[in-house]
């Protein structure tokens, strides 16, 4: 009783470079997925893993398709709501003004309110200077007062704001929590330690006109400045360590409260080069903003992710039915992004995603290589959402001389990479990066890379770039989407032998962080009989497909696996046998 997998041959195809829309029928590609060990099956009524045929249709590579048949809800956009975090010598200053400049937003600092409403003499002034004329800490409630009261003017409430270096504690950002106070977004400019105290050790003052030098990064104009520079008292090491101490004692203390909107930015770059990691984040929150959809399907599910099991709707119907809706692709897309996201927030750096929904399927003579595409772009945006560097990478040509090539699954797909709509605020070329597979691939600045379908061809093996790409990628994530790393024969004919038991114990090193694969009768592609889901952290889920009634059907749980099951024990639980 066991799985019995098909593959097709790879067809031929064509792909015009210039076109921004792609049609399936001249051509028939088969990105290959890690599939089940292939087994023998000793009975017409046993299941094996595979997939339907679809008709041809054409991929729109635009990531903001029409949705026909859904109903979206639109929320009118109000001006951005921005806090700001950085340790001393991160240049948050810098940036401050920077995003003011562009955004128009209302700069608002504790330190500046404080100044002005003592130099004013108002009421909540005067409390403030008691305090600071003794030498004490200002108490919380009157800052966070102030900033209210700063907040609710009316440029602020027009223009939109930028809260500086504010709130500094829990109790402060409970407080604003507390008068409905909360930002469309947190950054936090992200520098090295070493290059915080490099920074603050290496600064100097011009007493004479009050400029700040940097004796290496931003040296004095001539030799008679430099000559009457000084170093301020709390410019010292141990000064500037103890700052930074405090500040992250204080940063930790916050984040509960804004860990979902945290977005970090790396700092260790010219302020410009920052500042647009910067400004194309505050265009996608801006974006988002002004035009969010919550987009509910036909059958009354969510295509928006989810961050909790509890949260997933099932399995959707009409899966044989191709092309894909919009709807269902986005429901698969969401899925694996859920359980990839989880899994690197657990920790895991050597990922792997298998999916063969019809349209994902290698083992058929057509697919959909746009609905690949649009996968590993969802993926990859929403990492940079969060302010994450991501490389896409897929394999270029293998060998040498007349060996030289590719496999012709992959063909074609850089281009579209290439050419596909990455969003209106320039996420590609600045949080997103195409490459290909290999060690020179891995840059400082990458943060994670989404390797789509590495896969070995007859006559050349993938293995040695890719695990020359994650040892040079360290502890930075790596995810293969519908990796094929089984050995393949070589250009004699014969199984390549030499290695083959590391090349096999590397390939297994990737944790399997989403799984959703297809169950049909042996020998058939239709009707489909049930499905295999997992999705970290959670156990492997099998479903079986019930007809209800003509033209409508569902999936129910019929068994769950703490491992990846076999094919006699997925016949075994359709049959109703013990295990």
């Amino acid at each position: 009783m066991m799985l019995n997998c098909s593959q097709s041959l790879p067809h031929r195809h064509s792909f015009p470079s210039s076109t921004p829309r792609l049609s399936t029928s001249p051509f028939c590609l088969s990105l290959s997925f890690a599939s089940s060990p292939s087994l023998s099956s000793s009975s017409a009524s046993k299941l094996r893993l595979s997939s339907c045929s679809f008709h041809d249709a054409s991929i729109n590579l635009n990531p903001k398709p029409k949705h026909k048949g859904l109903k979206v809800i639109c929320s009118k956009g109000e001006p951005l709501k921005v806090m700001i975090s950085g340790p001393p010598g991160s240049g948050k200053g810098t940036q401050c003004e920077m995003i003011v400049k562009k955004f128009g937003l209302v700069h608002v600092s504790t330190g500046d309110l404080l100044r002005a409403e003592v130099a004013a003499g108002s009421d909540i002034g005067n409390r403030a200077k008691e305090y600071m004329s003794s030498g004490r800490l200002v108490p919380d409630e009157i800052v966070t007062a102030m900033v209210k009261a700063r907040l609710a003017r009316k440029d602020a409430k027009e223009n939109g704001w930028l809260l500086d270096g504010y709130p500094r504690s829990f109790a402060q950002a409970q407080s604003l929590e507390e008068m409905k106070i909360r930002p469309d977004v947190y950054i936090v400019l992200d520098v090295p330690d070493e290059i915080l105290v490099d920074r603050g050790v290496g600064r100097r003052l011009d007493p004479v006109t009050g400029k700040i030098y940097h004796i290496t990064n931003f040296p004095p104009e001539n030799d008679e400045i430099r000559d009457r520079l000084v170093t301020r008292p709390d410019d010292t090491e141990e000064k500037v360590k103890s700052r930074l101490k405090i500040y992250k004692k204080n940063a930790e203390a916050i984040l509960p409260i804004y860990r979902d909107i945290l977005k970090k930015v790396d700092g260790n770059h010219l302020k410009e080069v920052v500042f647009k990691d910067v400004e194309t984040l505050l265009l996608h929150v801006k974006e988002n903003e002004e035009t969010e959809k919550l987009v509910v399907g036909s059958d009354n599910y969510l295509v928006r992710p989810t961050s909790s099991k509890e949260s997933w709707r099932g399995i959707p119907t009409r899966l044989n039915n191709i092309p894909h809706s919009r709807e269902i692709r986005e429901y698969f897309y969401n899925d694996v992004l859920q359980a990839t996201t989880r899994a690197i927030n657990d920790g895991k750096t050597r990922l792997k995603v298998e999916i063969n929904i019809p349209e994902l399927n290698p083992e058929m003579d057509v697919y959909r290589i746009g609905t690949l595409m649009e996968l590993v772009r969802t993926v990859a945006l929403s990492f940079a959402d969060d302010g994450k560097h991501v490389k896409v990478c897929v394999q270029g040509s293998m060998g040498q001389g007349a060996l030289a090539g590719m496999p012709l699954q992959l063909a074609g797909s850089r281009k579209i990479l290439e050419f596909m709509d990455w969003g209106e605020y320039g996420a590609k070329d600045t949080f997103i990066k195409i490459g290909s597979i290999g060690a020179k691939e891995v840059d400082e600045e990458d943060d994670m890379y989404i390797l789509v379908a590495p896969q070995n061809a007859v006559g050349n093996c993938i293995i040695d770039d890719l695990k020359a790409m994650t040892d040079a990628a360290g502890t930075r994530p790596v995810v293969l989407v519908n990796p094929r790393l089984k050995d393949v024969p070589g250009s004699s004919g014969i199984m390549q032998t030499m290695g083959r038991e590391k090349r096999l114990e590397y390939a297994a090193s990737f944790e399997i962080c989403y799984v959703f694969r297809l169950l049909y009768y042996a020998g058939t592609q239709y009707p489909i009989m049930g499905a295999l889901r997992m999705s970290h952290p959670y156990a492997y889920e099998l479903f079986k497909r019930i007809d209800e009634s003509p033209g409508k059907e569902k999936y129910v749980p019929l068994a769950s696996f703490p491992e990846r099951p076999t094919g006699e024990e997925i016949n075994d639980a359709f049959e109703g046998r013990d295990r």
